[in-house]
């Protein structure tokens, strides 16, 4: 049987600072407050028409109200399985994960609100403690190791009101309870402020990135190859006749079953007009084949040959290391088109659809029906090229537009062959990536210190929470002088 488990205070003794006390929720709610869980509503209690808001898992926050759920049901209904209604201010704490043990304060509703079995709810009767003290407590990292001290379950961890209540928390007096509420959410302020500032950056980022692929893909990123063949007096391949060495190989290299049918060109109608010696071509004609992986079953084992699925085409690259892995002699059984080769492009076109890759040199792997390859068997199109017209909103769009499906979608491969990309020189080609790589190496530095920033704002965060409850009116000269959050809001000013 467990017994209580005690929230340490890090103090230089070990002992509670004067007029604090070791107490239980429960302790702190007393005979008169709240400490109990939600309501056992099943499906068909509820109403979508309903006018009480039953408050779900995913509503409960670390430290907010994310107000994501939109379940109902009648007051009839809440009253006969003896639901307790919510009031503004309580403090909820959800019993299953994901952080195990989160809590937040119920910000109140236009509807009567109820919530669930698995959240439970702690109100005081007469104001006897701060709730949002208690909130940031439940949420500091001693309290969470508490928490996961108790939790059971094996495949998702859950802890029981009952253990919930056998932690014992050092409980200031409500002056300082109040006090460190108030240098909590002051360095709250501050640290939101400058994740807001970080988030500004990545998302100018994205919006330069995109301003970069489209001049690109519009031929105004730099100087046209016919430009530069004017000015030094030479000829150069126009993109047509690119594009015509290109169809001619696709012919000559066709070994497929009956008469070789010409691949779809594309409708200019609608299209603008491209910079001269550029010219519209389609997927299907730069291409071999546009058509996707694997459908049966595949045998798992530890060692074999990767299986790529959508999840592993990511920021243009192919993940190899949390593959699922076949046996080698099954892959050696698929199909060709279920093996791509270096220089092949991979594409989501399930879930997530969209994404693209390169195939790099590698020792085998296959891919399955989420992954789409464009096989380029017979293209000297610089294939960085070919992937940055992907990534830009000229293929983006009716991507998004063309996907089907609701809960996940899907795009469809003959969409997507029919889709129009524009071909230019060669040589223009190559000056394109090249100024792609340049412009974006320098965003893909600033982006990577944004993240490392918004990562280290979540440390802060939790450390914030750890200093206010090491020591109590103490804590704010150690969260004010906390070097790392000046080092962060210096930068982030």
């Amino acid at each position: 049987m467990r017994t209580r488990v005690e929230v340490a205070l890090a103090t230089e003794d070990g002992d509670l600072p004067p007029g604090w006390s070791l107490e239980t929720i429960g302790g702190l709610v007393g005979s008169e407050g709240v400490f109990i869980d939600g309501d056992w509503v099943e499906s068909k209690d509820q109403d979508p028409d309903g006018d009480v808001r039953l408050i779900q898992l995913a509503d409960i926050g670390d430290g907010e109200y994310r107000n994501r759920s939109a379940r109902f049901l009648t007051r009839k209904k809440a009253i006969e399985l003896g639901c307790t209604f919510l009031k503004k201010g309580d403090v909820l704490i959800a019993r299953m994960p994901d952080p195990l043990g989160r809590a937040c304060i119920f910000p109140g509703n236009p509807k009567s609100s109820v919530t669930v079995v698995d959240v439970a709810i702690v109100r005081s009767a007469n104001g006897e403690f701060d709730h949002r003290w208690l909130m940031y407590f439940v949420n500091a990292p001693a309290f969470r190791v508490a928490v996961a001290s108790m939790q059971s379950g094996s495949t998702r961890k859950r802890i029981s009101r009952g253990n919930l209540a056998k932690i014992a928390l050092p409980v200031p007096p409500l002056d300082q309870q109040k006090r460190i509420v108030a240098e909590i959410e002051k360095q709250f302020s501050r640290l939101d402020e400058a994740v807001a500032n970080l988030k500004r950056v990545k998302a100018n980022l994205k919006r330069y990135k995109a301003a970069v692929l489209k001049a690109a893909v519009e031929g105004r990123l730099v100087e046209t190859e016919a430009s530069i063949a004017r000015r030094e007096g030479r000829s150069y391949e126009t993109g047509e006749q690119l594009l015509q060495r290109i169809l001619e190989a696709r012919r000559s290299q066709w070994k497929g079953r009956g008469k070789y049918k010409e691949p779809t060109a594309p409708d200019t109608t609608d299209l603008p007009e491209l910079p001269e010696g550029w010219a519209w071509a389609t997927w299907d004609q730069i291409s071999n084949w546009v058509t996707y992986g694997f459908t049966r079953p595949m045998p798992h084992v530890e060692k074999g040959v990767p299986i790529v699925t959508a999840k592993h085409v990511i920021d243009g690259k192919i993940e190899l290391n949390d593959t699922h892995k076949t046996p080698h002699q099954n892959y050696v059984e698929l199909s060709d088109k279920d093996r791509p080769v270096p220089g092949d492009i991979l594409i989501t076109k399930d879930g997530t659809i969209g994404r693209a890759a390169v195939v790099p040199e590698h020792d085998g792997f296959c891919i399955n029906q989420s992954v789409a390859v464009v096989w380029l068997r017979a293209c000297p199109i610089h294939r960085q090229y070919l992937l940055a017209i992907i990534e830009s909103q000229l293929v983006q769009r009716p991507v998004r537009e063309k996907a089907r499906g609701v809960a996940i979608r899907h795009l469809s491969i003959t969409d997507f062959a029919k889709l129009p990309l524009p071909v230019s020189p060669i040589n223009e080609q190559q000056r394109i990536v090249a100024e792609i790589d340049r412009r974006l190496s320098v965003l893909r530095e600033i982006g990577g210190q944004a993240d490392a920033n918004l990562k280290r704002a979540e440390r802060l965060r939790r450390a914030i929470l750890r200093a206010a409850f090491t020591g109590g009116l103490a804590a704010t000269n150690r969260i004010s002088g906390d070097p790392e959050l000046r080092g962060l809001f210096s930068r982030n000013a």
